[in-house]
């Protein structure tokens, strides 16, 4: 592929190598690109068209929605139930998993989805994206079952974001590589603006939030002290901090520069009852298989992240990702 290639040509280019492939896939991801499309003017225009702030709604995990978290889902429900191209969806804003209107035809594709990741940085304008993954349906007839979207991310057929920033960027994986795509507003079109993103091995630049030090584990204590002693301490070189509380922007920074993110267990999150913070169908999945695709790793700490069977469709789970020599560190203190 060529520097602006369209984001449909490269799609239509990778199916060739798929023996059977009969378009569908291309459509669905033409369908989501039209659906970040529309996300992307919303955000664009922000309060000169009345989406800013709270929705006076809570999601199924209790936090308060805002107004684009509504309509960023219904964009892309609409987007994605009547083309034919899937046979169900999932979404981060929705309880159970979503069914096809009863006249909308079947494809055979799954596709989970955070419509709009970060929102709560959206009223002060910095970066937000879009997030998602899709699975091949199960060849059973009739509407999917939860079971079926409960598979290990291992078994994703692509997965990708959009990023809503200075530029909207979409940066997907197919499982041969991660591209990037930035959207020509004038040409309504996404063109390729860089292939084969290869994340370094190594970094000097770690994204956790600090103000939860007080509840981290010891492996994650004992890597950030290391980190923040400097050339002076073990790790023998100077560290920057960053932290944006947006998964999109901090796995793009990642993919631009390298570096390691990190939202890992606490004593908080246990209290709560929670696996962790981070979804991992809408977002761990998904943001896995697109680092690993570039060369960098992903583990909860202790595990693999796409080897992981779900357990639920809203499950969290901590999350340590990005360069691999960085993750492979954090995970063998976990170990030890």
């Amino acid at each position: 592929m060529h520097i602006g290639t369209t984001l449909t040509n490269y799609i239509i280019e990778t199916q060739r190598n798929f023996k059977g492939a009969t378009g569908e896939f291309t459509g669905l991801l033409n369908d989501i690109a039209v659906a970040c499309k529309k996300i992307s003017d919303l955000v664009n225009k922000g309060d000169l068209v009345d989406i800013l702030g709270s929705a006076d709604s809570e999601n199924v995990q209790g936090e308060t929605q805002k107004k684009m978290d509504v309509i960023s889902n219904e964009i892309f429900m609409e987007a994605l139930q009547h083309n034919g191209h899937v046979a169900g969806l999932a979404s981060e804003e929705v309880d159970d998993i979503c069914r096809m209107p009863k006249d909308a035809p079947r494809g055979h594709y799954l596709v989970l989805f955070d419509p709009l990741d970060g929102s709560s940085n959206i009223d002060v304008n910095v970066s937000v994206g879009t997030i998602f993954s899709i699975l091949k349906a199960s060849p059973h007839p009739g509407d999917p079952t939860t079971e079926d979207f409960l598979r290990p991310g291992t078994e994703q057929v692509a997965a990708g974001y959009c990023l809503y920033g200075p530029s909207t960027m979409m940066v997907l994986t197919t499982g041969q590589g991660v591209n990037m795509f930035t959207l020509d507003r004038h040409f309504g079109e996404f063109l390729l603006t860089h292939e084969n993103i290869t994340i370094p091995e190594d970094t000097k630049e770690f994204a956790i939030n600090a103000s939860n030090m007080r509840f981290w584990e010891a492996p994650v204590k004992r890597y950030i002290d290391e980190c923040l002693q400097g050339k002076e301490g073990p790790r023998g070189k100077d560290f920057n901090m960053r932290w944006v509380a947006s998964m999109v922007a901090e796995v793009h920074r990642i993919l631009t520069r390298g570096g390691i993110f990190m939202y890992p267990m606490d004593e908080k999150i246990k209290a709560k009852g929670q696996g962790g913070k981070l979804r991992l169908m809408y977002e761990a999945n998904p943001m896995s298989f697109i680092i690993e695709q570039a060369g960098g790793a992903s583990t909860t700490g202790r595990e693999r992240i796409m080897d992981m069977k779900p357990e639920h469709i809203h499950q969290r789970v901590p999350v340590v990702l990005g360069s691999k020599n960085e993750v492979d560190l954090v995970t063998a203190y976990h170990r030890s």
